[in-house]
């Protein structure tokens, strides 16, 4: 199965914006190309997860026959920056002042 040229773009902008309001919520801060990237992390971990938990698909999102999940992206890039946080020790630097 292929995909336009003009799916891939309406799905790198999907991304971009669930990623940028992920971010936002996270206190991230980021270009373009993070948000974009958030996104789609954010899409494929929140995805995996809500399968797992066996949750519904509020808001998805079809491009081309394929689904985007906009909730579980903003979630998921929500997640992925509060990682990101806590990895880099933001957490405890905060904690312990």
């Amino acid at each position: 199965m292929t995909v336009s040229l003009t799916a891939v773009l309406i799905l790198v902008v999907i991304a971009g914006v669930c990623g940028a309001v992920g971010g936002a919520l996270g206190g991230a801060s980021g270009g373009v190309l993070t948000s974009v990237a958030l996104g789609f992390v954010g899409a494929l971990a929140g995805s995996v997860v809500a399968e797992y938990l066996r949750l519904p698909e509020p808001l998805v999102i079809d491009v081309d026959g394929r689904p985007f999940p906009i909730v579980w992206s903003i979630v998921g890039a929500l997640a992925a920056v509060a990682v990101g946080y806590i990895w880099r020790g933001g957490y405890l630097r905060w904690r312990y002042r």
